[in-house]
Parts: structure tokens; sequence; C-alpha cells
């Protein structure tokens, strides 16, 4: 975490976040897949191998829940963040297998303060995984709600 309390202010469109490694085990991706998409590509090896995906892979919904942990770790869990209206596009552009290393990076592509609540506002995000043979993996692309600085010093 970066020890600061991210508002709306402090996100300029342009700027650029690292959302850190993520290494993947094979251990995970069945743990995971047991639980919430037990598929046979990731839940066994040699089914994964024998699908088109070319070995054991993680869910796509794994693979987000992975980013999500990312991405609370790097900043979200140091912000006046409220939530998010949803989410415009997700791409799973290639697997996630067991052994990637995954490195996220996150790019402000706009922000608005929200006109019936002022305290409040919208920053569109881009963010992406890449693998360690710099393959983009994943991409996900939505709007998230902060609080202004102001708003949030009111509310402690």
């Amino acid at each position: 975490m970066t020890g600061k309390t991210w508002a709306y202010e402090d996100f300029v469109e342009g700027a650029s976040f690292d959302l850190g490694t993520k290494q993947v085990t094979a251990a995970e991706i069945i743990e995971f897949a047991s639980e919430f998409d037990a598929q046979p590509m990731h839940l066994d090896e040699e089914a994964g191998k024998a699908s088109i995906l070319g070995g054991l892979s993680a869910s796509g919904w794994h693979t987000c829940a992975m980013f999500m942990r990312m991405w609370c770790d790097a900043f979200l869990l140091d912000s006046t963040c409220q939530g998010a209206p949803g989410v415009d596009q997700v791409r799973w552009k290639k697997p996630v297998l067991a052994g990637d290393r995954l490195v996220g990076t996150m790019v402000v592509l706009a922000k608005r303060l929200s006109k019936s609540k002022p305290d409040l506002g919208f920053v569109t995000l881009r963010s992406e995984l890449v693998n360690q043979r710099g393959e983009s993996v994943f991409e996900l692309e939505n709007s998230v709600m902060f609080l202004t600085r102001d708003a949030a010093g009111n509310m402690a």
C-alpha cells in the first residue's frame, strides 16, 4: 500500500500506476476452480494441456479476482473509494497458466465530478495484466467513485 489516502483530486488524466506483481500457482488455480468454475482445464493439468489453453489455466473469473487483490493492495484500500457503478469492459486475452508471473498497470483515462453529488467523483480507469513474456492477458475498463478530499475529511 502507498501510505497515502487517494482521493478524487489525486487522479490525473494520463497518469499510470503500478499494481505490482502476482505469481500464479497451480494450487490456487485448482482451489478457485473447485469452488467457483469447475471446468476441467481449470482443475487438471492434462485436461488443460488437451484444451486450446495449453495447460492448467486460471478461470477468467479467477484472473479478475487476482487483479482485484492487486488493485486493492496497490492503492484502493488506501483511498476514498465508494465502489463502482459497473465494469464497461473486461477482456481475457490469453490464458493465465500455472507458473505465470503477472504484472499489473492502471491508467487514468478520464475523470468528472458527479452532477448530483459534488463531493463524489468518477474516475475512468483502464487496467492491464501482462505475463512474464510481456503478453497482455487481461484488460479491464471501468469507472470508480471516489470522494473528494474535503468530503473524506468531513467523514473522519
